[in-house]
Parts: C-alpha cells; sequence; structure tokens
C-alpha cells in the first residue's frame, strides 16, 4: 500500500451526512399495533390491560408514548405509585388489575381518549420533533428552576430582599457557587442549594461534588440547606444516601422537600433570630 501524507481540506470535503433507519422490530410492531388501536370516545381498565395482555413491554411503551413520558419519567412516576413494588411483567401478571390502576392514576385514560380523538394538522409532527428536542432539554431545566423557584418565594418571605441568588459565596479559604448566600456572598451565614429531577442521569451524581465543594468553602459555622425534590432519587439512592450521610456529619444542616416546606420556613426564622440577620 502506497503511503501517502493525506490532506485535511480533502478528509472534509469527503464527509457526508450519516442518515440511519430509526425503526426497529420494536418500532414496526408498536406503529402497528397504534394504527389499528379502536378509536373510543372514553377507554377503560379493560383497554389497558389489553395492551399489556397482547404484550407487556410493547404495551407499557404504548401507554408511555400516550402519557407523553420520557422512559425515565414513566418509570419514575410508577415506581414512586408502586412504591416498593416492582414495575415488571412479573408484577403485573402476579396482579393485572392493581397494576393497570396504579397506570390509570397516572391520568392514563383521559390522555388515551385525548389522543386517540385529536384532530390532525399538518405541524403535528413538527411539533413533536420540537417536544422531543428541544422540549426535553427545557423540560429538565424548568424542574430543577421550579424547585429553585419554590424556595426563593420562602427565603424572600423570611429575609425579604437580603440575601444574594445564584452567586459564587466566598468562605474562609476558598469560594463555591451556591443558589443561596444569606445575607450576602460576601458573608454568608446561611448557605441555600436546590435542585430538583424528573429523570436519572450524570446531574444526579454531579450534585455530590457541588455540595462537598461548599461544604469546603463555608465557615464551619455557616449553615448548609439542602432543598430536593423528584422521585427519580428512588432510583438513585446511592447518591441521596450520600448527601444524607453529608447530613448525618454535620455538613449539610437539614435536608427538606416540598412536603417538608413549613418546617423549611420555620428554621429559616429560627436561623435569622440565632444569626440576628
Amino acid at each position: 500500500m502506497e503511503v501517502i501524507a493525506q490532506k485535511l481540506d480533502d478528509i472534509v470535503d469527503s464527509l457526508q451526512l450519516l442518515t440511519v433507519e430509526w425503526k426497529d422490530d420494536t418500532a414496526c410492531r408498536v406503529i402497528d399495533r397504534l394504527k389499528n388501536f379502536p378509536v373510543k370516545k372514553a377507554y377503560a381498565l379493560a383497554d389497558v390491560t389489553a395492551l399489556l395482555d397482547e404484550n407487556f413491554d410493547d404495551g407499557i411503551l404504548i401507554l408511555r408514548l400516550f402519557l407523553g413520558f420520557s422512559k425515565d419519567q414513566f418509570v419514575s412516576v410508577l415506581r414512586g405509585i408502586r412504591d416498593e413494588k416492582s414495575i415488571g411483567v412479573k408484577s403485573y401478571r402476579a396482579n393485572s388489575e392493581s397494576f393497570a390502576e396504579d397506570l390509570l392514576s397516572m391520568g392514563l385514560l383521559k390522555a388515551m381518549a385525548q389522543e386517540a380523538n385529536r384532530k390532525p394538522h399538518w405541524s403535528d409532527t413538527l411539533v413533536e420533533r420540537l417536544r422531543s428536542g428541544r422540549g426535553s432539554a427545557i423540560s429538565g431545566q424548568k424542574r430543577g428552576r421550579g424547585v429553585e423557584d419554590f424556595a426563593e418565594v420562602i427565603v424572600k418571605k423570611v429575609f425579604g430582599s437580603k440575601f444574594d441568588m445564584r452567586c459564587t459565596f466566598t468562605g474562609p479559604k476558598e469560594k463555591a457557587k451556591c443558589d443561596f448566600a444569606i445575607p450576602s456572598k460576601s458573608s454568608p451565614r446561611i448557605v441555600i442549594e436546590s435542585k430538583g429531577y424528573g429523570a436519572t442521569g450524570s446531574k444526579m451524581s454531579d450534585i455530590i461534588g457541588d455540595i462537598e465543594q461548599i461544604i469546603r468553602a463555608k465557615r464551619p459555622d455557616t449553615a448548609l440547606l439542602f432543598f430536593t425534590d423528584g422521585l427519580t432519587w428512588k432510583q438513585r439512592k446511592s447518591d441521596l444516601r450520600k448527601i444524607v450521610e453529608f447530613q448525618n456529619a454535620g455538613g449539610i444542616t437539614r435536608i427538606y422537600t416540598y412536603a417538608m416546606a413549613e418546617q423549611f420556613e420555620a428554621d429559616l426564622r429560627q436561623l435569622k433570630a440565632e444569626c440576628k440577620l
């Protein structure tokens, strides 16, 4: 084989778009079942079990499509509803009615009726591409920002405008980013980090590093509060366990969820008095 010196421009000029066929066997089966799915004004539990009885995995995928959930979102919500119960085919076969009723509690029947009776518009395909592409990223951002906004309302209620938000605070030896520094980022007595998750991913592990950095940077007598929520923590218990260990060791003062909002406000008021803010 002749030895030659290739040129970058030659390689670049030879590049072409890589196109792939997205329809695998599962997609083809699901599309076929959707095309033959009976259109009704209203659906019942029997319609759901019929889908799952024919092919459980395909049926779950179809039901997830009706709900508009990603796989991670669907699994997280269903695990939250079923608590410690399995969400697999064996659990369905053991008690199909109970399993299906848990699915119905997600608003499934209404979603099925809406989609089956939707009047098509030429833009539907483009809207769906927008939702599954950019919309997926926006949803993730909104989940996180929603928790932050919720915490902000309570922080404002207690401290008024005496706090810095989404800032880098200064500690004795180093700096760290946080969502709230009270009363200021230059000399915080209370630091708050808030995160919300609707799907599992690397960012759930990233928060461990963020918290560790805050713990290293803050004064030992500065309170660190962590506000979070989202059923996906049930799938990432190892990460959540690490955060709880931080709290048990004194690195984090208290961990809160939406359900603990009243306690969050009460603790902020107590810290305000103790720190004379």
